[in-house]
């Protein structure tokens, strides 16, 4: 009898623990129950890396992308791609280029210290666009492709996305990936999409998660099926179920033509700054020009500015999604100068207010409109955002405060200074509440006045303050 009640008793525990791994089901009402992971939504920004034989080009029409370069040799003959091809390469072949891929110049510890410091906090590198080449030794992708078609083989004979992650491995920047689900000119793809996905697809999603254990897996190119054909519910019931990352990992909603803005962990615009998603959390993506690869054809003045780019980044926050920056770097493994130096403009700001980003969640209000009219045209850049807080239009409203916060802690982020006065609308604050201005530490005298918070501001004195694309105030003990 003694014998039989531990037997129940062991088999009571092995049932509990198999319900529990199993806990999410392959079925997308049970896995969108799956929390955003917090070091995520406490991170705010990232930095996503296209890089790969697309970077030898680096050639696209400006207000294309670069990395679909390969997509556009297939495209009618009046493409620009196509004479660029031409005259560049001659008669050589997409598949050619890749031995002029070799990453000479590139320096991962350089890398992962330039994301530190511009104060990203994660990194989503393309471990294979849509042109099928990997990053990484992948048997999987060489035997369907029918020749070495990766960065161990042909190129530069070396694992990047195990040389990254190792450097950035010493900093507080976590690794992650990009990975696209289907491949534009893949032989095995073209035949039969179904044994793609189940031979190729997804075994070499699994070689990458239990390799390299990212903390983001950027899925991507999934318009062309549904997620039913990319058996993406099975995918993500193993990933969340069973593999080495299923408590810290962040996936995203491109998971088949049917998916995106849907279903899916984070969602993800792209150039598509507008956007809002009822307290969905969201990632909005874009490039410091237009391309995500890097693109020889674009000059300085088709880049953002750093001032531009760190107010989307508040922006973004405020509205409680994460800002995924990209660059591209060159084939030779150098990022252009101008992309480092965007990046640690932003680091520069973040470096003395990252407070008001970094562990905040949106407040009520997002934002503080002044007066007049908020129907602005839409646009196809990013100069809108500019227009609304400090290159604004006669007779059309700014945006005067973004707003983030902490528990008992409210952030006023401001993009233009005040003269004088700060007028913090439909707020009242308790008496031991304290107005701090972030960047030098002093204390600001305000009241309540009728339905609004008043704040002495004091003169403006830009050696102190050090950080002027927007200036930050503490409110300590503020109501949620």
């Amino acid at each position: 009898m003694y014998k039989y009640f531990i037997y129940l008793f062991v088999l009571s525990i092995f049932f509990v623990s198999s319900v529990k791994a199993q806990e999410y089901q392959p079925n997308w009402k049970s896995l969108d129950q799956k929390s955003v992971p917090e070091w995520y939504q406490d991170a705010k920004f990232g930095i996503f890396i296209h890089w790969g034989v697309y970077s030898v080009p680096a050639f696209s029409k400006v207000g294309g992308y670069a990395e679909w370069y390969q997509h556009k040799l297939r495209s009618d003959s009046t493409n620009p791609t196509i004479k660029f091809q031409k005259e560049v390469y001659g008669g050589q072949s997409y598949y050619d280029l890749a031995k002029y891929f070799k990453a000479e110049l590139f320096d991962p510890e350089a890398w992962a210290q330039l994301f530190d410091k511009a104060g990203a906090k994660y990194v989503a590198l393309t471990s294979k666009h849509h042109d099928g080449y990997c990053l990484w030794p992948s048997k999987v992708g060489d035997r369907d492709w029918g020749f070495p078609w990766n960065a161990t083989e042909v190129g530069p004979h070396k694992d990047l996305i195990k040389s990254l992650f190792k450097a950035l491995r010493k900093t507080d920047v976590k690794p992650g990936l990009y990975y696209s689900l289907y491949e534009w000119y893949n032989p095995l793809y073209l035949k039969n999409v179904d044994s793609f996905v189940v031979k190729h697809t997804i075994p070499q999603m699994k070689d990458l998660i239990n390799t390299y254990h990212p903390y983001v897996l950027f899925t991507d190119g999934g318009w062309d099926h549904s997620a039913k054909t990319w058996h993406a519910q099975q995918f993500l019931a193993w990933l969340y179920n069973d593999s080495p990352v299923k408590d810290s990992i962040v996936t995203y909603d491109r998971w088949g033509s049917d998916i995106r803005f849907h279903h899916g962990m984070v969602y993800t615009p792209e150039y598509e700054p507008g956007l809002t998603f009822d307290g969905h959390y969201f990632e909005e993506s874009q490039g410091m020009g237009y391309s995500y690869g890097y693109n020889r054809a674009e000059d300085i003045t088709d880049y953002s500015s750093g001032r531009l780019l760190t107010l989307q980044l508040i922006d973004i926050v405020s509205r409680g999604g994460n800002f995924l920056l990209d660059i591209g770097p060159r084939a030779d493994g150098k990022i252009p100068a101008i992309m480092q130096e965007r990046l640690l403009h932003i680091g520069k700001w973040l470096s003395v207010n990252g407070e008001a980003i970094y562990g905040t969640r949106p407040w009520k209000n997002a934002v503080q409109w002044s007066d007049g009219n908020r129907k602005y045209e839409p646009e196809d850049d990013e100069t809108l955002l500019l227009k609304q807080t400090v290159n604004p239009e006669p007779g059309y409203a700014v945006k005067e405060i973004f707003f983030t916060h902490k528990p008992d802690t409210l952030y006023c982020i401001l993009p233009q200074y005040p003269d004088g006065k700060l007028e913090i609308k439909n707020l009242q604050l308790p008496k031991n509440a304290k107005i701090t201005f972030l960047a030098t530490g002093q204390q600001l005298s305000w009241e309540n006045k009728e339905e609004n918070v008043e704040v002495e501001m004091p003169p403006f004195t830009p050696n102190k303050i050090k950080a002027t694309d927007a200036y930050v105030l503490c409110i300590a003990n503020a109501p949620n």
